[in-house]
């Protein structure tokens, strides 16, 4: 098979390819504003890499697509403070840029595995989320930080109306997936992360770590390496298993609440050299969502998956608990720390 990946640099596209190079004879194409988390990979002989805007980039991609087997459109705008200050600019990208390369998958006939979000359920009462029957809720139009969500329900919705004209595809709907390379530790501005990365940095730095209207809201963690086991098998789709079907993918087991996820970080930062006494002096900080994110910020007080579906698919059940997911996502950002000091401190 041919993949193509839009996105391929991100957080779970480079994740992505990294599997397929390893343990598939697959062949490999992808664009990206960006190439950083690729570097291991470029030159790899299966892999075409183009650093381009898909925006100045369509020529190519159509025909990358007319050559591939499999698309992942996994670009995207995933901070929630950037639905809020730039709402226009997430609904350009997020839905025109995704409609384009769905359009484009549809004419050539290229099977589409598209990227939705658990944020479209939004503020469901469910206990946890079903593909099948759980209604989506969503703030009233005021509130800009739902229009990430409202353009991938409306994707979700015209792909599946799609399959009327031929298009063939599987949507999945990541739960707050989490793991290395995922985000910038070092970058401090409110809300430029996502939740963990965020923290982490916060703990790395001995700041207050903010909790947005106290931390009660919980969410199921889902570790990246049992993300892209569910994706692979997804493409691989054993007798047309995933063909025309939507997935949740995540952890149900690893839920807490935000406050607890920012005490376990605590406890296994404290782990490592001069963090020792991290925990003694620990603050977690409530904030309002206006205050951290912006007035146009509506926050959800779960995020649960129902994942029968997608385990009665294809026999997928994820494997990594949220100690060892935090642990591993945690190690990686401090072996990093560790690296970037020892290279700084050599010296000529």
């Amino acid at each position: 098979m041919h993949i193509h990946i839009l996105g391929v640099n991100g957080f779970i596209g480079h994740a992505l390819a990294r599997r397929i190079l390893e343990e598939t004879e697959w062949t490999l194409s992808g664009i990206d504003l960006t190439s950083d988390r690729l570097t291991p990979l470029l030159g790899h002989p299966r892999f075409e890499f183009r650093q381009g805007d898909i925006h100045r980039e369509r020529p190519w991609i159509d025909q990358q697509i007319a050559r591939s087997d499999i698309v992942f459109p996994l670009v995207a705008i995933a901070q929630p403070r950037r639905y809020v200050l730039e709402p226009i600019r997430v609904f350009e990208l997020v839905f025109e840029e995704n409609l384009r390369i769905v359009r484009m998958c549809l004419h050539h006939d290229t099977r589409v595995i598209f990227p939705s979000t658990s944020e479209v359920y939004g503020m469901c009462a469910d206990e946890t989320f079903n593909e099948e029957t759980s209604p989506m809720v969503f703030g009233p139009t005021s509130k800009e930080r739902w229009i990430y969500a409202s353009a991938k329900q409306m994707l979700d919705r015209i792909i599946w109306a799609y399959r009327t004209e031929g298009l063939r595809f599987t949507i999945f709907r990541p739960f707050n997936w989490i793991g290395p390379n995922q985000d910038d530790t070092r970058n401090d501005e409110p809300g430029s992360s996502r939740v963990v990365t965020q923290f982490l940095g916060h703990l790395l730095r001995r700041e207050p770590v903010p909790l947005v209207e106290g931390g009660q809201q919980s969410r199921s963690f889902t570790y990246i390496s049992d993300g892209i086991d569910a994706l692979m098998r997804i493409a691989e789709n054993p007798d047309g298993a995933a063909d025309n079907r939507i997935f949740n993918i995540g952890n149900p087991d690893n839920v807490c609440t935000i406050a607890e996820l920012a005490d376990h970080m605590g406890r296994i930062v404290s782990g490592y050299p001069g963090y020792e006494d991290l925990m003694t002096g620990l603050a977690l900080q409530p904030v309002s969502a206006g205050v951290f994110y912006g007035p146009g910020y509506q926050d959800v007080s779960r995020r649960r998956p129902d994942i029968a579906a997608l385990t009665a698919a294809l026999g997928w059940r994820p494997r990594v608990g949220i100690q060892e997911a935090l642990e591993c996502t945690i190690g990686h950002y401090m072996k990093d720390r560790a690296l970037a000091r020892t290279e700084y401190t050599a010296g000529p």
